[in-house]
């Protein structure tokens, strides 16, 4: 028998070719990321503020904000994958950086068939529950009491 193997950017078999897009591989990982628990977030700045754009636009899949966090690189069988987490405050975060590894390598391994070769994650921040991620709540001019007198 074949191999028929689900394999990279375009490996051919004698039933066909299959070809794994980055943006496949990049939401897979976005989404078990997210799922993995202590994470509250994926990406940062530009990347963030247009995966919660696009996440609004009819007809936009949430997967694709996901995957505009996480970057990747595919060859032939295997992948890499980098990513920004913002964690949740208390969680000890080389315990989860170990969990996001194997949720990602077990999630992309099962769905695309590639070997999972690395996971590089930046922690860019700690969510504190209570804090408001809306900053422009500071700047609402005059609608409250005032700092100093």
């Amino acid at each position: 028998m074949a191999d028929t193997k689900t394999l990279g950017t375009g490996t051919t078999t004698d039933r066909g070719r299959t070809t794994i897009s980055d943006n496949v591989v990049a939401a897979i990982a976005g989404i078990a990321i997210r799922e993995t628990e202590g994470v509250h977030s994926t990406g940062r700045g530009a990347s963030k503020a247009l995966g919660a754009v696009t996440g609004r636009m009819p007809g936009s899949a949430s997967s694709s904000a996901a995957g505009r966090a996480v970057k990747v690189e595919v060859g032939e069988k295997q992948t890499a994958i980098d990513v920004d987490v913002k964690v949740e405050y208390g969680t000890p975060i080389h315990e989860l950086a170990d969990r996001i590894r194997a949720n990602v390598t077990e999630a992309v391994e099962t769905m695309t068939g590639l070997e999972v070769v690395e996971i590089n994650i930046v922690v860019f921040d700690v969510h504190i529950p209570g804090d408001d991620d809306d900053d422009d709540s500071d700047d609402q001019g005059g609608s409250g009491s005032p700092r100093v007198r």
